[in-house]
């Protein structure tokens, strides 16, 4: 070979020859559900001979066929055999849901120069719009023995998500090529890619992006760069500077851990610790850095935001200076273990600002404002402010509007949601994220950002622009259009007291009536009890269960007529439901005829803008006007705020519907409904109450006078063996609120999620952990932070939720199960629940717990072994 032509780094050759196998039935996010790999066993060697089962195709089966993907790894599968148009004649939408299977391979060429680096090349992968993926070795033979690793891909296509860096299966070869082979998984989802009659397709086309490109380091480096950890510019959360001060405080800076050391699979170096960051003393700014207990520690392979602190009253900041300069020092750590200042790596970023001048009542840009939880998942949001301030004209500042984005919108790059809003004369408006631009539809975490987006205004106000602020306390006018009309119902009917009033515009009405389940696989095979259950978990998302919380509120739905997105009888829905709970409610719905689905006045027109200003012409968080006779509705107690005062703590039956009906005339005698409730509380600052009876009971309220001048009595359902009765109850126990919902209540955290493994050396726990904390950074924008039960037991701080994988002969997970007093126990490395063992091979255990004294949740992720782990 030449020696012009010789090479010093792997290289990667991915095929451009993908096997397809599909279209197979699944409703929609069923893909989560089922193997990525469906209908494959891939224990077995793939057989492109063999035809596999379908409903979609005629004669009922399909076979493999073949797709190529262009020289960038854009794919396109199709199957135009497929009578779609029969399929959606009766089965409409969900019919066009389905998945594929996808394999093709890669191959790896080692440097023609000898290496004397002693660990394996890892992978950059990017995989848009797939679901899932899977590296196996090349020889089929070989999985038979082989655990297949599933990884996530970016299968919504959001934004700036972290790189995927995956580990090979297998070593390849020094001397010769390796080949590698890939197993994707591919869904078809309405919600993402569309009717194909609006791409004018007859068929839908599933669109994938996937490449493969070598991460590491040029032969002769070290197992220690210079900079084992680097700038990820593309997670930095930077608050705009207005006249030379930053409008909030907090400012987040990306971090990724590149340290190849990890790649020696017998090593556990590869951690690093951020030991301090400080910026240069010549921009005149002070940092405020998280204390050394909550360091911030990146695992290998890991992305993670540092969250700093900007002192706002410290020197301007010069308006020619669009970088600001900061320097970050790392330090490798490992079990706690003490900084090696020897080891340490000092690294300047430079962090890109953006000035804006003081906005006037003529001109004004959206402003980027920041908020963090006790130095924690560093957040951005949007805000328009009001022409005027509030000792300017008459009437004081108004409720803040909160707007919220529909699925896809980055409300920081995306900027014609922002210019689509209308700005106010004295009200805010309020822009949350969701935490990422598809969150989780407005729901759980979604919903406490946006709240909290709103607190965190107000305290930025407090600070900096007095003349401007609202009250901490205020309620909000919500508004949203697409997934965020859906929110706006969602955020409305789950905390009504909140809400002042409401604009939907093309929202849906739940996602099952958006896209039927009609051709989900699972229910064909499972116990129509256990399915009612996986319902059962969907409850608190159905819109149209909640309306009876909104019978009082004001409310302007808005549709397009022509709406081929979100088809306009959910609206309609949604305001015939509400006006079933109310005749009278103060409900307008318009629909536009010639419309589609969005149009830029769809919320920017002189309709909304009278509607905000009837709601906003009373005086600012007056009661609501009162009624005689309500309905709250509740699913789960945690997730659900007060109505007009009352509110429930506690079911009878979780996982079931709650309602309380209140019946009160002008002279406070008020007679009360519960079903299904067992704990509910009454403000008695916004209820006056002269005689009450609940179920039929007389029940005194004369003796809680000092509970009645601290605001809230409590009220708790006592069985008398055949009959019930209430008792009022003097004082609050946290016991009474019900945290355990879903399990994706642990994505609700106010700092960091936790994750804890049995030790920090490269295990399948490790892998886990590490994938479970990239799928966090790019679904949620939250970061995690992996220790090992050792640490945990030895005093290491996990103040928020936490997810625990594997540990179980450790006194970590004996400790969490004593205080938490699940039904759930592990004796002898085995799990038990109500005295059923659960020890068949291949077996994934996944259960929540709530914290001892604590609403924190804890996740477990267990199995019987490696198998049942993935």
């Amino acid at each position: 070979m030449n020696c012009a032509t010789r090479t010093t780094e792997w290289r990667v050759d991915v095929s451009r020859e993908w096997d397809v196998l599909g279209p197979f039935p699944i409703h929609a996010r069923e893909q989560h559900f089922l193997s990525p790999a469906f209908p494959l066993d891939l224990s077995q060697s793939i057989d492109l001979t063999r035809t596999y089962p379908s409903a979609y195709a005629d004669g009922g089966s399909v076979s493999w066929s073949k797709a190529s993907s262009d020289g960038h790894g854009n794919l396109k599968i199709s199957y135009p055999s497929i009578r779609w148009e029969q399929l959606r004649a009766t089965e409409g939408w969900a019919a066009l849901q389905h998945h594929s299977v996808l394999r093709t391979y890669f191959t790896l060429h080692p440097p023609d120069e000898e290496s004397t680096q002693g660990f394996d090349p890892r992978l950059r992968v990017e995989c848009l719009q797939g679901a899932y993926f899977a590296i196996l070795p090349g020889d089929d033979t070989a999985w038979t023995t082989h655990t297949p690793e599933w990884h996530m891909g970016n299968v919504y296509a959001l934004e700036n998500a972290p790189v995927q860096f995956v580990s090979l299966p297998i070593s390849p070869c020094r001397d010769k090529a390796t080949r590698f082979q890939v197993v994707l998984g591919g869904p078809y989802e309405i919600r993402l890619f569309g009717d194909p009659l609006a791409y004018n397709s007859a068929h839908p086309i599933l669109s994938i992006n996937f490449t493969i490109s070598i991460d590491s380091p040029p032969l002769g480096t070290s197992f220690h760069l210079t900079t084992p950890v680097v700038h990820a510019p593309a997670h930095d959360v930077v608050p705009d500077f207005i006249n030379g001060k930053p409008f909030s405080k907090t400012l987040g800076i990306g971090l990724r851990n590149v340290d190849y050391a990890r790649v020696a699979k017998s090593s556990v170096s590869g951690w690093w610790s951020v030991v301090s960051a400080a910026v240069p003393p010549c921009t005149g700014f002070v940092l405020v850095v998280s204390s050394p207990s909550t360091a911030t520690r990146l695992a290998p392979t890991q992305t993670h935001v540092l969250t700093l602190e900007l002192a706002i009253d410290s020197g301007l900041v010069p308006i020619n200076l669009t970088e600001l300069p900061i320097d970050i020092v790392v330090s490798p750590c490992l079990d706690e273990s003490p900084y090696d200042t020897v080891e340490q790596r000092r690294l300047r970023i430079h962090v890109p600002i953006r000035h804006i001048p003081m906005w006037t009542p003529t001109s004004y840009t959206a402003i980027r404002a920041t908020y963090s939880v006790g130095f924690n998942n560093s957040t951005i949001f949007l805000v328009l402010p009001p022409r005027l301030p509030n000792d300017e004209g008459e009437g004081g500042p108004k409720e803040p509007i909160l707007a919220l984005h529909g699925a896809g919108v980055d409300i920081v790059s995306q900027t014609f949601w922002a210019d689509s809003l209308p700005r106010q004369d004295r009200a805010w408006l309020v822009i949350p994220s969701g935490r990422t631009s598809w969150g989780l539809d407005w729901h759980g975490p979604s919903v406490a950002d946006a709240f909290t987006a709103v607190t965190a205004l107000h305290d930025i106000l407090r600070e900096g622009f007095m003349n401007w602020v609202y009250p901490r306390h205020t309620r909000v006018v919500v508004m949203g259009h697409s997934n965020g009309g859906q929110g706006a119902w969602y955020v409305a009917s789950r905390w009504p007291d909140r809400v002042k009033a409401v604009v939907a515009a093309a929202g849906y009405i739940k996602s099952q009536a958006y896209v039927p389940w009609t051709m989900s696989r699972f229910t064909h095979f499972i116990d129509p009890a256990l399915r009612a259950i996986l319902e059962t978990s969907l409850l608190p998302d159905d819109n149209d269960l909640f309306l009876s919380n909104l019978a009082y509120t004001p409310v302007l739905a808005i549709h397009g007529g022509m709406d081929d997105n979100v088809p306009p009888w959910h609206t309609r829905e949604a305001v015939s439901v509400l006006r079933e709970w109310n005749p009278d409610a103060d409900v307008t719905y318009v629909e536009e005829p010639s419309k589609p689905h969005w149009w830029t006045e769809v919320l920017k027109n002189t309709r909304v803008q009278a509607f905000f200003d009837r709601v906003h012409c009373t005086p600012y968080n007056a009661p609501k006007t009162k009624c005689h006779k309500f309905t709250l509705t509740v699913a789960i107690p945690a997730e659900s705020g007060p109505m007009r005062g009352w509110q429930v703590l506690a079911l009878e039956v979780p996982g079931r519907l709650a309602r309380l009906e209140v019946c009160e005339d002008d002279e406070g005698r008020i007679n009360v409904k519960a079903s299904n409730i067992r704990v509910f509380s009454v403000d008695f600052s916004k209820v006056f109450v002269n005689k009450l009876v609940i179920g039929g009971h007389n029940i005194s309220v004369a003796h809680a006078s000092t509970s009645r001048d601290a605001g809230t009595l409590w009220f708790e359902q006592i069985a008398d063996g055949s009959s019930t009765s209430w008792k009022a109850v003097d004082s609050y126990v946290e016991a009474f609120q019900q945290p355990h919902g879903r399990a994706q209540a642990i994505l609700s955290a106010d700092g960091g999620i936790d994750i804890v493994i049995p030790s920090l050396n490269h295990s399948p726990e490790l892998s886990v952990a590490l994938r479970i904390a990239h799928s966090l950074r790019t679904f949620h924008l939250l970061d995690a932070r992996i220790s090992s039960a050792s640490e945990v037991e030895g005093g290491r701080a996990c103040d928020g939720n936490m997810i625990v994988i594997g540990s179980t002969d450790t006194l970590l997970v004996k400790d969490l199960l004593e205080r938490s007093q699940t039904e759930w126990s592990c004796e002898g490395g085995t799990w038990v629940l109500n005295g059923k063992t659960f020890d068949r091979p291949s077996s994934g255990l996944l259960f929540l717990v709530k914290k001892s004294f604590s609403s924190n949740m804890v996740l477990f992720l267990q199995s019987t072994d490696t198998e049942g782990l993935e």
